[in-house]
């Protein structure tokens, strides 16, 4: 009998193979515990819609959620203290607007070029005429203009209110304006109690006069025909 390294082995029987105590178990080769989980079925299409849902509502904000000109944006400044400054008239003279606290002023931008202003230029100056005795002032601001052009206007209608240039656009920056004729009314303390963008008519004019004297605000009015000035 060979005893040794050189001793024979005793067959293995065929599709047996000698159990090895030291090799580790193989894996099973079934499906993972994430490969056996049940797949969702009959929605497909829920990651596609929750993809697309922020965008859906970023277009419709777009389109329906914010003004599409931003004219049409309530001016904040109505019922609102109105921004003071001091304005040197064509005729050399300085005016603040606190000189006219206790009086209702009707504030006015205007410019030679503007077509409408043209056509609301007559019915200022009549209106100033009937109204200068009744506590309310006008007073116009002439903007984007230059001084030869605004002083021919004013001479070829006639204007006798105060009116001054605007030359820097600091004081048409703090109201806001970017139409033109555009007129702001004012009560006696201060406070501005309308606004009207485009050229004034007979009636809303007095309306809004009367109004500023006695202290109503009105709402924002936006009449068709005034000139961008921006």
């Amino acid at each position: 009998m060979i005893v040794g390294p050189d001793a024979p082995r005793p067959p293995v029987a065929e599709g047996n193979p000698p159990a090895n105590q030291d090799a580790a178990p193989l894996p099973a080769f079934g499906p993972t515990e994430a490969e056996a989980r049940p797949i969702a079925k009959g929605r497909p299409w829920v990651p596609l819609v929750a993809a697309l849902l922020p965008v859906l509502v970023l277009l419709f904000l777009l389109a329906y959620g914010f003004p599409t000109d931003p004219r049409a944006i309530p001016s904040p400044l109505v019922r609102a203290p109105a921004p003071d400054f001091t304005l040197t008239l064509f005729d050399g003279s300085p005016v603040k607007l606190t000189d006219y606290r206790g009086k209702a002023v009707v504030l006015n931008f205007w410019a030679s070029w503007c077509i409408p202003c043209r056509e609301e230029a007559p019915l200022l100056e009549a209106a100033w005429r009937a109204l200068k005795d009744r506590n309310v002032v006008f007073l116009g601001v002439n903007i984007q203009d230059s001084q030869e052009a605004a002083t021919g206007f004013i001479r070829e209608f006639g204007l006798s209110f105060p009116n001054g240039r605007d030359a820097a656009g600091k004081i048409a920056i703090d109201y806001g304006v970017y139409g033109i004729p555009e007129t702001f009314f004012i009560d006696r303390q201060g406070r501005i109690t309308g606004k009207v963008i485009g050229p004034l008519g007979a009636e809303t004019l007095v309306a809004r006069a009367r109004e500023a004297l006695q202290g109503i605000a009105s709402a924002e009015e936006r009449r068709p025909g005034f000139q961008s000035v921006r």
